[in-house]
């Protein structure tokens, strides 16, 4: 299970710095194609994403089958939506709207078997997401899980970024990843082209918190200029682009080409979805 995860094992390695892509339309040939771009991992988005129970069953399994991680972000925090994306074979879960410290604790409990949490155990599907071949046990996995899978929380509200050094020091988080989208917005800062200085320094608060607990920070990026000046910054979880940006944008250039007007044109999708 540690070298099948290569999120985690890009994070505690090297550089530290691992980059991953966001996929919000469904299909497991959708998680091939990105996962097959050479990103560590793919965040499989059944927040904002058009992913259902089912599809993110088989984009988890697509994405392992490559050699890169399945990270799955949640629509909520209930355990049972938690429960369904391990027993998928997640490499790790990221969690949205978390307020308070007591909630990441609520997180950890529900993402690790006893006696570290109260996870069920007795999906035959998890093994498969690290081992293809079938040559995990169910045993191997129940020995190793709480290892090898990481917790991930997003930081987004105005009450998480007040109580962030408190969430970082909860034994069991492995990032705290900022949503810079809805962490202006409830900041009173919303993205309006460049960011404000006050989510800036929101941003930053964040990553100290992390570095000070001795955790990982995370960001969602628009692009990939965006993504090299957080790496440089010293984010370490950082997802360059996301499906809904790269295809009408993609779509859109290739016929400014071909009719001749020689412009870059840019897609119509919203480039932020956190």
């Amino acid at each position: 299970m540690q070298n099948a995860n290569t999120l985690k094992k890009a994070l505690n390695t090297g550089s530290g710095v691992s980059f991953g892509a966001w996929q919000m339309l469904p299909g497991s040939y959708v998680s091939k194609a990105i996962a097959q771009a050479g990103y560590d991992w793919v965040l499989i988005d059944c927040e904002h994403g058009n992913i259902a129970d089912n599809e993110m069953h088989h984009s988890v399994h697509a994405v392992a089958g490559c050699g890169a991680s399945p990270i799955v972000r949640l629509p909520a925090m209930d355990s049972w939506m938690i429960k369904r994306a391990l027993d998928a074979g997640a490499h790790g879960v990221l969690l949205p709207l978390l307020r308070t410290a007591d909630d990441a604790r609520s997180i950890v409990q529900a993402c690790k078997f006893p006696p570290q949490g109260r996870r069920g155990f007795g999906s035959p599907f998890s093994m498969g997401a690290f081992h293809p071949r079938g040559d995990l046990s169910g045993l191997a996995y129940l020995e190793n899980a709480n290892d090898h899978i990481l917790t991930i929380v997003q930081i987004e509200t105005q009450e998480a970024l007040a109580n962030v050094d408190e969430i970082a020091k909860v034994d069991g988080i492995d990032v705290l990843f900022v949503g810079p989208f809805d962490l202006g917005n409830n900041i009173g800062h919303p993205i309006r082209g460049e960011f404000a200085p006050e989510l800036k320094e929101a941003i930053l608060k964040v990553q100290a918190a992390a570095r000070n607990a001795g955790k990982k920070t995370g960001i969602y990026c628009t692009d990939g200029k965006m993504a090299r000046e957080y790496a440089d910054a010293g984010f370490q979880m950082i997802s360059v682009v996301n499906d809904m940006t790269v295809l009408p944008t993609g779509m859109a250039n290739a016929l400014s080409i071909a009719k001749g007007t020689k412009q870059e044109a840019k897609g119509t999708a919203y480039g932020g979805t956190t």
